[in-house]
């Protein structure tokens, strides 16, 4: 067995090795400000959508107090039938999210599936997937969901969602896929497969922990989407009830821009665009993961005088 021998100075005296440590690339991330205003953000409205529902009285009671601004007793005023905007803005909240979230789940499944795999097998499997993707790749995303949804009879949260992630997995796969014809030509690809590894154990410990970042940053894209699209459809006519593109469709209906009852439509298109701000953030900060480019490097601190 071979000996380490212990490095010494001149006078004999042992000197400390400092053995270099590889620092995961998450780390860099959860230090990430971009990251952390995100997750705030985002997890400030999956806080309302999950417990602000249940705190508050149902938010289709009419009274007389019709359109007013807002007050102390009604916190974002009121519609043209004496409803609470904040009651319908924090139950509308849950109904936007859900779809979003939905949304973010089946198109990323899909697309792994999809891309995944097929990048792996190759052959006649990896040809009929890449044909599918492109063809829901080149059909018109939102009148293709506008046309489902009109036929659709259903047309709550749930089937909003399963419409819109119709259209919502075929770029992601396109991506994941010419990853996967990277990442299999790799050699520690090669040695597990001259291993007599099996095809599902490559795919699960050896290419999707790497393609990680990419999925992730997939899924939040999706999200964005998914509440964009079901905001686009609800403000048509064509979405369910409660969710914040609903209020502001009946907004629309009521004139209320011409009335000059901002409260009624500047809270929801406010909350689209702070969700659609904190997902963007912390999509810019998987990227800066992915892509080192991206990074902006730190200037050191000074410790002395100049």
């Amino acid at each position: 067995m071979a000996t380490i021998e212990t490095p010494r100075d001149v006078t004999g005296e042992v000197v400390p090795v400092v053995v270099p440590t590889r620092r995961p690339r998450w780390r860099g991330l959860l230090r990430s400000r971009k990251l952390a205003a995100g997750l705030a953000v985002v997890g400030f409205f999956a806080v309302v959508a999950v417990l602000g529902p249940l705190l508050v009285d149902d938010p289709n009671l009419v009274s007389d107090d019709r359109l007013l601004a807002p007050s102390a007793e009604h916190l974002l005023g009121t519609t043209t039938t004496g409803q609470d905007v904040f009651r319908q803005l924090v139950v509308a909240t849950r109904g936007s999210m859900l779809v979003g979230l939905v949304v973010g789940l089946l198109a990323t499944v899909v697309s792994v599936l999809v891309g995944v795999l097929g990048g792996y097998a190759g052959g006649h499997a990896d040809e009929s997937l890449s044909l599918v993707s492109n063809v829901f790749l080149v059909l018109p995303g939102l009148p293709l969901v506008v046309l489902i949804t009109d036929y659709v009879q259903t047309r709550g949260a749930l089937a909003i969602a399963l419409i819109v992630s119709i259209t919502a997995w075929a770029g992601s796969a396109r991506v994941l896929r010419a990853q996967t014809l990277s990442l299999r030509s790799r050699d520690y690809v090669d040695a597990a497969r001259v291993s007599g590894e099996p095809g599902w154990r490559i795919v699960t410990f050896e290419i999707l922990p790497n393609l990680l970042p990419l999925i992730a940053a997939q899924f939040v894209f999706a999200v964005i989407g998914g509440i964009l699209t079901e905001a686009a459809l609800a403000f048509l006519g064509l979405g369910g009830a409660g969710s914040w593109g609903t209020m502001l469709y009946f907004a629309q209906n009521s004139q209320a821009l011409s009335q000059g009852a901002w409260w009624w439509f500047v809270p929801p298109g406010l909350c689209i665009a702070l969700v659609g701000a904190g997902l963007a953030l912390i999509n810019f900060s998987l990227d800066e993961l992915i892509n080192p480019r991206l990074r902006v490097a730190r200037r050191p601190r000074r410790t002395g005088p100049a």
